[in-house]
């Protein structure tokens, strides 16, 4: 057993969250509120919730803000990349909700991403990544179901996926997911190149 201890990485830089890197990029870059606000088709309030942590935006919202400033919504989850081990502890393993239907997403991989993206989508019964379908660059995707049930609704083709099974995909291609058996579901994403 290795008596090293891996650097410790937590979302951002140190306990920074989503939110303060957020509003220290938007600093950075001289935006008012409502310039990124108005960028991002979200309200000046809105945005000020998700920069206090009193907000939990869906991917899409961090998609649009992100973009707003001119960034990836990796971006938001730190700047710094070292070449040796990094450990990110389940406690801190960043949260996004999916859509507002009983969906979340944890970004499992620490740090900044520079060859791919690993999350865990836990789906309650019914619940999905939202109504509508999105895409996110043009990225090898795959999905993983760990348990449960879902649904992949991959442009006008839909695909039922059990415990075990696995696709392949473009994140190019407008998609959405969502629990079908009306139980608890999870799932593992690996996005390569980082497209969010």
């Amino acid at each position: 057993m290795e008596n090293e201890h891996p650097t410790d990485r937590a979302a951002g830089t140190g306990d920074e969250s989503v939110g303060d890197r957020l509003r220290a990029l938007r600093k950075a870059r001289r935006l008012t509120l409502r310039t990124v606000a108005e960028a991002a088709a979200i309200s000046e309030g809105y945005l000020s919730q998700i920069e206090r942590g009193q907000a939990n935006p869906s991917i899409a919202t961090l998609q649009q803000v992100a973009a707003a400033l001119g960034l990836k919504v990796a971006d938001l989850f730190g700047d710094d990349f070292t070449s040796g081990p990094s450990v990110l502890r389940a406690e801190e393993a960043p949260r996004l909700a999916l859509g507002v239907l009983g969906g979340r997403k944890f970004r499992l991989t620490p740090g900044p991403q520079h060859h791919l993206e690993v999350f865990l989508g836990e789906f309650d019964a019914h619940g999905s990544t939202g109504e509508t379908l999105y895409s996110h660059g043009d990225s090898e995707e795959f999905l993983y179901v760990l348990e449960g049930t879902v649904s992949l609704q991959l442009g006008d083709r839909s695909f039922t996926l059990g415990a075990g099974d696995s696709i392949r995909y473009s994140s190019a291609v407008p998609h959405r997911l969502r629990e079908t058996a009306a139980a608890a579901a999870r799932v593992l994403w690996v996005i390569s190149p980082p497209s969010y």
